[in-house]
């Protein structure tokens, strides 16, 4: 057998909130959000990696299920000119970071954008991605924006549940062509 490289297509969902009248954010005692500094950018790459790695958004964007690739990831968004400090987040639990979410300020400067939002697989089903989601959401309210947006894959029920939860609405489907590899026989 050989492997084949080929393209594969994961149908996204483009989806946009109104960031007025949200309820605030709230955290079980035992959690704290940590805002962004440089000291804790480690922190946040081993989190997008531990969230992400083996799920399927691995899969559409590879640098989130490699170690280096989240490290990687991080640096350059902060070193992007629309980087929200106070839309990028570290979630703090009993037992350590649980949860990141990082938040840029779109091109035409009027709308936020959640760029990844991670829960440990241990940490999920408890109500943190949504105090999470809606602390970065704040900070692009205190940022001087009105909208939000966020991309997920069709696949993850999950988070779009959450997102419409939350007043996500989908405006637009797209479609990410990502590499993947097919065992094939040899001739």
């Amino acid at each position: 057998m050989a492997t084949v490289a080929s393209i594969g297509y994961f149908k996204r969902y483009k989806m946009e909130a109104d960031l007025h009248d949200l309820p605030a954010p709230q955290l079980s005692e035992g959690y704290t959000f940590a805002p962004w500094s440089f000291e804790l950018l480690d922190a946040h790459a081993e989190i997008l990696f531990g969230s992400f790695y083996q799920e399927i958004d691995s899969q559409v964007f590879p640098s989130l299920g490699d170690r280096q690739g989240s490290l990687c990831l991080m640096i350059e968004m902060t070193r992007k000119r629309g980087f929200l400090p106070e839309a990028t987040w570290l979630l703090l639990g009993p037992l350590g970071a649980c949860g990141t979410v990082q938040g840029m300020r779109d091109r035409s400067g009027g709308l936020g954008s959640i760029q990844n939002l991670g829960i440990l697989p241990g940490w999920r089903g408890r109500g943190l991605g949504k105090a999470l989601l809606l602390r970065a959401l704040d900070g692009f309210r205190q940022a001087g924006l009105d909208r939000a947006q966020l991309e997920v894959t069709a696949q993850n029920d999950t988070a779009i549940r959450l997102y419409r939860r939350l007043g996500f609405r989908r405006y637009k489907t797209l479609y990410k062509a990502a590499p993947h590899q097919v065992l094939s026989p040899e001739f």
